[in-house]
């Protein structure tokens, strides 16, 4: 079974970061389970999106941005959709990647008893991901991740069962939607945090990296799902523990910790801080490599991860993160930025993945079926409602 398991993991570990941990935290202190439903649409979306994306790279054995230069034979269309994506992928995981840093940092300061190293813990943090992606490739770091992914899960699932969560109530916020008053976008907010851009590319440059028969479709299909649903277990545990935090104030991930200690003891700090650490560490991963993979397939560079190319783009994303949160520099416009940039580029590439994996030309007989397609249209349409919401937000009409 574990020999099966692949790509699925890294793109489970990319959505649940620190952004995922502290909207599911904000989510369950404010609304309870009511939203429960919200993360389980989310998840089967991310799901069935990145089930498309897995099989275009496993078919193809290339990465997305490959086969949409290819399919897309008018230059200026084929010019503007690779400007888009370069540019919402570049800038968005550079912006965001000082929040995946954070997260590792706050983990690691509730772990380490010498407070002094403080301000250091940025650049330590980055020294570590610098040298597991310098000294890596695909199967050390999958490795990796199943480890990390593995902590991150048993960490997050016992800190929601020491608060005898209510089994009613969780059911009924899974299955029976409702919006409670000002929910609107903190449902918004947490569908954006786990149905991401950035691992549709990362998934298909991954599958052909662990894969390259049509055999293996199977295997590929198997990965994404339990993997993905895994990840959904871990967002919706940090839910359901912030629903019994008594908390008022949420700034970070591990305000919850700390509202939990006075109920459950210091153990739940520990837990919480070293799911944190590893949702943080594996985030901040993800993020630069997705880069260097699209920005790999835009201009056509050959060597893979070991390429000097592939490594400076990731070292690139890697070091505005550590700058921007060791000088505590504010990317607030370049966030912005990136928001904007996501929210364009998720309706536009669900669009795109539903066209290519309907081609005959490039699918043959792995195209879609009609209840695929059915389940697309309408992950399609959610991811426009999505996106336009967030650029509303950012411009102020919201």
């Amino acid at each position: 079974m574990f020999k099966k398991i692949g790509p699925g993991v890294l793109v489970a570990a990319a959505f649940v970061g620190p952004g995922t941990i502290t909207m599911c935290t904000l989510a369950g202190a404010k609304f309870g389970y009511a939203l429960i439903w919200a993360l389980l649409i989310s998840i089967i979306a991310t799901i069935v999106l990145q089930g498309m994306a897995g099989r275009i790279g496993l078919v193809t054995q290339n990465g997305l941005v490959d086969v949409v230069r290819t399919e897309l034979q008018t230059p200026w269309v084929r010019n503007v959709v690779i400007a888009v994506v370069l540019g919402a992928i570049l800038v968005g995981n550079a912006a965001y990647e000082a929040g995946n840093i954070g997260g590792a940092t706050l983990g690691l300061e509730q772990l380490l008893p010498q407070k002094q190293l403080k301000s250091f813990l940025p650049a330590i943090v980055g020294a570590v991901i610098f040298l597991l992606l310098w000294f890596s490739n695909y199967k050390v770091l999958e490795k990796i991740f199943v480890a990390l992914v593995g902590i991150m899960g048993v960490s997050f699932v016992i800190c929601a069962i020491i608060t005898k969560p209510s089994i009613t109530g969780i059911l009924k916020g899974m299955f029976v939607p409702r919006l409670p008053e000002d929910s609107l976008l903190t449902v918004i907010a947490l569908v954006g945090t786990t149905v991401v851009p950035y691992n549709l590319f990362l998934h298909a440059s991954l599958v052909k990296e662990k894969w390259n028969s049509i055999k293996d479709l199977k295997a590929v299909n198997w990965d994404t799902t339990v993997s993905l649903a895994l990840g959904g277990l871990v967002s919706i545990a940090i839910l359901i523990t912030a629903s019994a935090a008594p908390i008022s104030d949420i700034n970070h991930a591990l305000d919850m910790a700390k509202a939990l200690e006075p109920l459950f003891g210091k153990m739940a700090v520990y837990f919480m801080a070293i799911g944190l650490l590893a949702a943080g560490i594996t985030s901040a991963i993800t993020a630069p490599l997705a880069a260097a993979y699209v920005a790999s397939s835009c201009f056509g560079w050959k060597g893979g991860m070991q390429s000097k190319k592939f490594k400076m783009v990731w070292f690139l994303v890697l070091l505005c993160g550590v700058l921007f949160l060791s000088f505590d520099i504010k990317p607030i416009e370049v966030i912005l930025f990136a928001q904007v940039a996501n929210g364009i580029l998720l309706p536009v590439m669900a669009l795109l993945l539903l066209w290519i994996v309907n081609k005959k030309s490039v699918m043959g007989k792995n195209r879609n079926t009609t209840l695929q397609n059915i389940f697309g249209v309408a992950i399609v349409l959610f991811a426009v409602f999505l996106g336009a919401k967030s650029i509303f937000k950012v411009i102020g009409l919201l």
